[in-house]
């Protein structure tokens, strides 16, 4: 099937709007309408979805769209609706999400020859009804979106597109193309052999983003650095991935707490959840979504300005996939991972469960992505190293490394060290087993292949296994040497490799990073918290006397103020502006505007006359404890839920919802229980506690108080007004 230009550039303004193809795709259609197969690697933001879209339009028939997106196909339908709005049968989607009425009227409209893009999860492909059901059709093509699902070496391996070919051919043989966003050349490979098209041609374009920003941090205290980082960004979209469910509600509690309007989306979520906080995300009235990888795919959202992987990905294909999602309209686009010794050790035991072939892959796969991180070496040249292609710049002044260079050491003689040993070794073995025999570590291995005899053996003895991990690994970017996946990680020496070895030439390499003495991972939310004997006494005496001073002023008792704990972290923080002065212990906005400006005039001159360094960062104020239980209460407060309904509906005594509201507004939260005081305590009584805390408590201590009131009012009842004392006079 020919078509001229004028036709296929009418066709693209008439279905879409657009009046000139993006990069490949005019050629990739060209090639389907030829009835040819065909294989696509576009980078994420590169129009895919056009290429398939646009010829299934124009060809007779229907096109069967196998994608792994269920919870994305209505979108995809709902777009293609959108561009075609007098056919609202133009495109369909096949998956268990249906009811049988909807069931029947898909079939319906495929029978009457309607629908031109069916979608279809490979799940619902091998249902025997639904092949029953294609067979009737006349197919104009079978597009497999997300293919790198075929290979065990993608990062999203799906068993059930294993099967894809053989289902093809009992439906009925048509052209097939093949798209993803991230594949390696084994992957490619792979790809293409399961889908029995080795023939098919590859419109291949270049992985290089250049708009996006690459950079890789410590894991220490990431919340910190992704609430700064959006607050750096106001009004910003972005999307924050993290491994697991828990973990994402979490972070978004932790976001909103601190005015960020950020929602969660994960599979635990129900349907509807999801699909309301993508739209929220979609429609921009969500800033943040936190996600598992399971978000993303298939969102045609242009204008996300920053990905970050609050955990370390598991592999870098699902690494540059997630990235791609940022700046997909050629604009800005950060994209931040946080790399941590612990989070990559929690990788390693899930890949323990696994079957051993898997184990291996899984290993490879996640060594790559540490590579990655510790590299010192530009971070596109890597990346792009990885996906087969070369980046032509030494730097590309858009990620950290090349912004921020590490120190060049002279690496000569290391690199034909290891060259050598490569040789010796016959290039046989992994990059353990060469740095074990390079600084001469006597393994069971290596006795029993007898390679502690070489030459080669101790000859690095003076460097680290770290430093020699380095050396391969920019030997491998440099092309003396290759590693070949499917072969394990076998190490093999290039003939750019072989030459270096015969005609040697110094060589500058930057050091590795080093995130040994950064990492403090653990699963928990940070927070805020008061450390014993680290304050400046100095400071504390001078702030502890204006205190006094200024609640003698006021008429209220210093503690209703700042209490010791607050006095400590300030004197450790050294705050010098309000909002650094929230961001202490116990220190909430109301506190910090009402209270704080006299305190950080004299920090001000404190930490001038003293020449004082003060820290760095400010931690920012989170209320999560291991648990969502404190959002909850402050949430079921603003909606004035009675608080022994509340403790009930959360299995707890009202002692232990009395104990968790106090560290609420010790924290520095301010909250409202006026609303349920009013409905259990009597008017006169209660004025009597509060005028007992206003004018006669030297502490906030309950059992004075108890003393004191002689009886005469319940625990329960002087709990209830020391927190509307301690709210209303210290917020």
């Amino acid at each position: 099937m020919t078509r001229t230009d004028d036709f296929l550039h009418k066709q693209l303004k008439t279905y879409f709007g657009f009046h000139t193809f993006k990069g490949q795709q005019e050629a990739v259609i060209r090639n389907i309408l030829a009835g040819q197969d065909t294989f696509v690697l576009m980078p994420t933001g590169g129009g895919k979805s056009l290429c398939y879209q646009l010829p299934a339009l124009i060809m007779d028939g229907t096109a069967i769209i196998i994608s792994p997106l269920i919870a994305l196909m209505k979108n995809q339908v709902d777009a293609i609706r959108g561009f075609i709005t007098d056919n609202n049968n133009i495109a369909h989607f096949l998956n268990s999400s249906l009811n049988k009425q909807q069931l029947a009227d898909v079939r319906k409209s495929l029978l009457n020859g309607d629908t031109k893009l069916l979608y279809v999860a490979p799940e619902s492909l091998i249902k025997e009804e639904n092949i029953q059901l294609l067979k009737q059709l006349k197919i104009a093509f079978y597009a497999i979106d997300e293919a790198h699902c075929i290979s065990e070496w993608g990062h999203d391996f799906r068993p059930e597109y294993r099967r894809l070919r053989t289902i093809i051919n009992d439906i009925g043989l048509a052209p097939i193309i093949a798209l993803t966003a991230t594949a390696t050349p084994k992957v490619q490979n792979d790809i293409q052999k399961n889908l029995g098209m080795l023939k098919a041609k590859l419109f291949k374009e270049s992985f290089n983003r250049p708009n996006l920003y690459y950079e890789i941090r410590p894991k220490n205290n990431p919340e910190r650095e992704i609430i700064k980082h959006i607050k750096n960004n106001p009004g910003k979209s972005g999307i924050i991935y993290c491994l697991n469910r828990k973990k994402v509600e979490q972070l978004a509690d932790i976001l909103r707490l601190n005015d960020i309007k950020a929602l969660p989306y994960h599979a635990g979520l129900d349907p509807a959840t999801r699909a309301k906080n993508q739209d929220s995300f979609l429609m921009e009235n969500t800033d943040i979504i936190v996600a598992t990888i399971a978000f993303g795919m298939g969102i045609d959202k242009p204008d996300v300005r920053f990905v970050i992987h609050y955990d370390t990905p598991k592999s870098l294909e699902g690494y540059y996939q997630e990235t791609g999602r940022a700046g997909r309209d050629g604009g800005e686009g950060h994209c931040i991972a946080f790399y941590s010794q612990k989070n990559i050790q929690k990788l390693e035991k899930l890949i323990q469960g696994k079957p051993l072939a898997e184990q291996e892959i899984g290993k490879q796969l996640l060594l790559e992505t540490v590579t990655y991180a510790e590299t010192g070496t530009c971070r596109r040249k890597v990346l792009l190293n990885y996906f087969g292609e070369e980046y032509p710049h030494p730097h590309c002044d858009n990620c950290d490394n090349c912004l921020h260079p590490k120190p060049l050491f002279q690496a000569q003689q290391y690199l034909t060290i290891l060259l050598k040993t490569v040789t010796a070794l016959l290039e046989k073995f992994k990059t353990e087993h060469i740095i074990n025999i390079i600084t001469g570590n006597l393994t069971t291995l290596i006795k029993s292949y007898r390679h502690h005899e070489l030459r080669e053996f101790g000859k690095g003895t003076e460097k680290t296994p770290q430093f020699w991990q380095t050396i391969i690994r920019q030997a491998i970017i440099l092309h003396l040497l290759e590693k070949e996946i499917e072969n394990f990680g076998l190490i093999k020496i290039t003939d750019t490799g072989l030459a270096y070895l015969r005609q040697p030439y110094p060589i500058l390499l930057p050091e590795d990073h080093n995130y040994l003495h950064d990492d403090n991972d653990d699963d928990t939310p940070f927070q805020t918290t008061k450390t014993h004997g680290s304050f400046d006494q100095e400071l504390y005496t001078i702030l502890k006397a204006q205190l006094h001073h200024l609640a003698h002023r006021l008429d209220i008792p210093p503690y209703a103020i700042f209490q010791d704990p607050t006095l400590e972290d300030i004197c450790i923080q050294y705050p010098t502006t309000i909002d650094e002065l929230k961001n202490c212990h116990g220190v909430g906005e109301g506190k910090a505007k009402k209270f704080g400006q006299e305190f950080i005039n004299i920090i001000k001159k404190y930490v001038d006359d003293k020449q004082i360094t003060r820290p760095q960062e400010m931690l920012v104020r989170t209320l999560i404890n291991k648990s969502s239980l404190k959002v909850h209460i402050i949430q079921s407060i603003d909606r004035k839920i009675m608080l022994d309904d509340l403790a009930l509906s959360k299995g707890l005594e009202m002692t232990q919802l009395l104990d968790e509201i106090e560290a609420i507004v010790a924290s520095g939260t301010k909250i409202s229980i006026d609303y349920y005081i009013q409905q259990t305590i009597d008017d006169d009584k209660a004025d009597h506690i509060y005028e007992y805390f206003y004018h006669q408590a030297q502490t906030d201590s309950l059992e004075d108080a108890i003393q004191t009131l002689n009886g005469d009012c319940t625990e329960e009842e002087i709990r209830l007004i020391r927190l509307k004392f301690m709210s209303d006079i210290g917020q």
